[in-house]
């Protein structure tokens, strides 16, 4: 017999298993052929920043999620769409992790096929920038996944896994704890409590715990400054609404396959069919209302979906099993229809795709404003080494360049030493910790601030340029573009850099 005609070979290259890692392995063919079409965005500028100071913590993120971006840099260098691979990489996993929860519910192909189908808005919207949310969103659903293996099989040895993906969750992001209390709320509530009394849930707790250890001790050490950043940024979210559509937010995230998600959640509160999954609805539950409470932004609970899609296509797909035809065909075809224009519309406002400029994409940017943050990076470090080139060679000698926020310290960091330009300088989040040099700038380049911020703390200064792009896109560059050469600051660089410190 060959190998094409071994049932089992057949069966491994097309069972129900490989038809999801396909998937998985299309949306990271998406990511990796269009992730470097533009520019890197400002915040992936910072986290490239922090990759090159690896700790075990930083201001505004825990550890994971850099180190991660220090293992692109060594691996791809600075290729855009090498540096956004382990993004693409994290949530292709969080695809195929979505469809097995829908087996392990009991769902069969097609049911496995809609939950992926469902999840993949949030994989392409949040794998094409290397961000923490990325990871973040992997973590929640690798918990779920493996709560759903522990209540299945009822083997406590999966507490390990669930210990250690909570604790890698934790090193990505601290929302982590929000979904941590909805495990626990969907563990005691139900018949899982059950499932507590072993000493796998000691050690899995144990391993959770060692993990995130390292960066609990550097919080300490640094006064728990990442505390005082989550207060900063939350007080500035409440105050400019960020926050105030949370609910709303939800069924806008999920759009068309808010119907699956809605069923699922449904199915396992209420049915006593899947009374052997009620936990998963607590673990929906609990961190919907506290981000209510706390007043969260609105994809805080974009990783809690992937579950639910798979109980919701779990009950569809039975659903449907009991419709007469044709009834049965108008129903499944209206409910691929919905998530595949799902999946299209996503793409076009976060796919880059559309030439800079274009029709298409001031379209995409309206609505997604990350877009319009990839655009004019290295045009604005090419102009600040013009004002240098510029300068008599005595205000050359000793100079700095000092940024108001960490997308223009992270550029001129990434595309400065090409043109022989000194570290950026910056007080904002983790920048402000590795000061402002030695010896003391005699002369400084200020991006980003007001002419009469500055003029107040420094000598005498001058308007040298503006920071500009060939598009004329208007991002957050375009609110503050002067370039102004300045002395050293009028209190001295130790009093300046004391007070200087500040979040964003």
């Amino acid at each position: 017999m060959t190998v094409r005609d071994n049932p089992a070979t057949r069966s491994r290259w097309s069972g129900d298993t490989a038809l999801l890692i396909y998937i998985a392995l299309a949306t990271m063919a998406v990511h990796l052929a269009t992730g470097g079409r533009y520019g890197f965005h400002r915040d992936e500028l910072a986290l490239l920043d922090d990759a090159r100071h690896l700790a075990w913590g930083y201001v505004a993120y825990p550890p994971l999620t850099p180190c991660f971006a220090r293992l692109a840099l060594v691996l791809f260098g600075t290729s855009l769409d090498g540096f956004r691979f382990f993004a693409a990489l994290a949530q292709a996993v969080g695809v195929l992790a979505t469809g097995l929860m829908a087996r392990e519910l009991g769902g069969s192909r097609e049911a496995q096929l809609l939950a992926t189908m469902a999840a993949l808005p949030a994989c392409i919207a949040e794998g094409t920038l290397m961000q923490y949310v990325s990871f973040d969103y992997l973590f929640w659903v690798l918990t779920a996944y493996f709560i759903l293996r522990l209540v299945k099989s009822r083997d406590t040895r999966w507490w390990i896994a669930i210990g250690v993906s909570i604790g890698l969750g934790m090193m990505s992001k601290y929302t982590m704890l929000v979904f941590v209390c909805g495990v626990a709320a969907g563990v005691v509530l139900t018949d899982a409590r059950g499932l507590l009394k072993s000493r796998w849930l000691l050690a899995g707790i144990a391993a959770s715990f060692v993990i995130f250890l390292p960066n609990l001790l550097w919080q300490i050490q640094n006064h728990f400054v990442s505390l005082d950043f989550l207060q900063h940024i939350h007080a500035r979210d409440v105050r400019i609404g960020r926050t105030k559509d949370f609910l709303p937010d939800q069924l806008r995230s999920t759009a068309l396959g808010a119907p699956l998600w809605t069923a699922g959640l449904v199915l396992c509160a209420v049915s006593e069919r899947a009374k052997r999954w009620r936990a998963l609805a607590w673990m929906y539950i609990v961190p919907l209302v506290l981000f209510v409470i706390a007043k969260g932004r609105g994809y805080y609970m974009a990783p809690a979906y992937p579950m639910l899609y798979g109980a919701g296509s779990v009950w569809l797909t039975g659903a449907l099993a009991r419709v007469r035809r044709p009834w049965a065909s108008v129903w499944r075809g209206a409910a691929w229809t919905a998530l595949a224009a799902n999946v299209v519309l996503t793409s076009v406002f976060f796919v880059p795709i559309a030439p800079v400029g274009s029709r298409m994409w001031r379209f995409a940017a309206h609505l997604n404003g990350d877009l319009r943050e990839e655009i004019g990076w290295q045009e604005l470090v090419q102009t600040v080494a013009q004002v240098r080139d510029s300068l008599p060679a005595s205000e050359r000698a000793h100079l700095a360049v000092l940024t108001a926020n960490y997308g223009e310290a992270g550029a001129i960091n990434l595309y400065g030493p090409a043109y022989g330009l000194p570290p950026a300088i910056s007080g904002i989040n983790s920048f402000w910790a590795r000061g402002y040099g030695s010896p003391p700038p005699d002369s400084v380049i200020v991006l980003g601030l007001s002419p009469s911020f500055v003029e107040q703390r420094f000598t005498p200064c001058r308007v040298a340029a503006k920071i500009w792009n060939p598009f004329g896109v208007r991002n957050e560059e375009a609110e503050r573009p002067d370039i102004l050469v300045c002395g050293p600051p009028r209190a001295g660089w130790e009093t300046f850099w004391k007070d200087s410190r500040y979040y964003g």
